[in-house]
């Protein structure tokens, strides 16, 4: 059977914008380097026309250089078509470049669309709301907590505001009197210090000679700071 029919021939693949973008571009460096050639040969002829005399041989050269001019323009055309049509495939493949990350982008949003609904089933607004009115109702029992903590044993109830704003204001009257009298409130006033030299003054030490009665003799002698001796007891044997 394969005899009569033959074998199917595998087809090769269809070339990319990639491969066919190469290759032009090789094909534009080829023709390239045919119009620089070109140019060099233009060049020389130049300089032989400007060396020569006018008549036949100059008319020769001449005609060599418009030869080779008009292949230069033939070439030119030629890159300028692979040059439009390399920017032909370049429009193409960015146009596919965006198909494909239109694509991605597409699964990307997909995908991360159904993790959200996943996410938002486990997730419920109600709850939200409840868990809300949960926590406020706590922060009242937790502030009336600390009210309650906070209140003073010793201080009753049942206190007249007016009669702590009266006194309030005597003392302050009190103060003011204070203030005006000595210029410094009594009870701010600083503790005098007693007054050591006063009551540990002497009387000074007596000068001169004491009186002597009459019949007795002044023998009796004096210590160093002028006072009367103390006379010693007599010692017995």
């Amino acid at each position: 059977m394969k005899r009569v029919f033959g074998v199917k021939k595998n087809k090769d693949p269809p070339p990319s914008i990639d491969d066919a973008s190469d290759r032009i571009n090789k094909r534009g460096d080829t023709v390239d380097e045919k119009i620089k050639k070109l140019d060099a040969e233009l060049s020389r002829y130049k300089e032989q026309i400007k060396k020569t005399r006018p008549g036949p041989a100059q008319e020769a050269i001449k005609a060599r250089a418009m030869r080779v001019l008009k292949q230069k323009r033939m070439y030119e055309g030629q890159r300028d078509m692979l040059y439009n049509q390399t920017f032909n495939l370049d429009q193409v493949q960015f146009a596919a470049e965006g198909i494909k990350d239109a694509q991605q982008t597409m699964s990307a949003l997909k995908s991360a669309n159904k993790e959200l609904k996943g996410m938002m089933k486990t997730v419920k607004i109600q709850d939200i709301d409840n868990l809300q009115d949960e926590m406020m109702d706590l922060m009242d029992v937790s502030n009336e907590i600390q009210e309650t903590l906070g209140r003073s044993y010793s201080v009753p109830d049942d206190i007249d505001e007016d009669e702590l704003m009266g006194e309030l204001d005597a003392l302050e009257a009190d103060m003011g009197n204070e203030t005006e009298a000595d210029g410094v409130p009594s009870y701010l006033q600083p503790d005098k210090e007693p007054d050591l030299e006063a009551e540990l003054s002497l009387p000074s030490a007596p000068t001169g000679q004491t009186a002597v009665p009459p019949g007795r003799s002044n023998t009796q002698t004096e210590d160093e700071l002028g006072l009367p001796a103390v006379p010693r007891a007599s010692i017995r044997g």
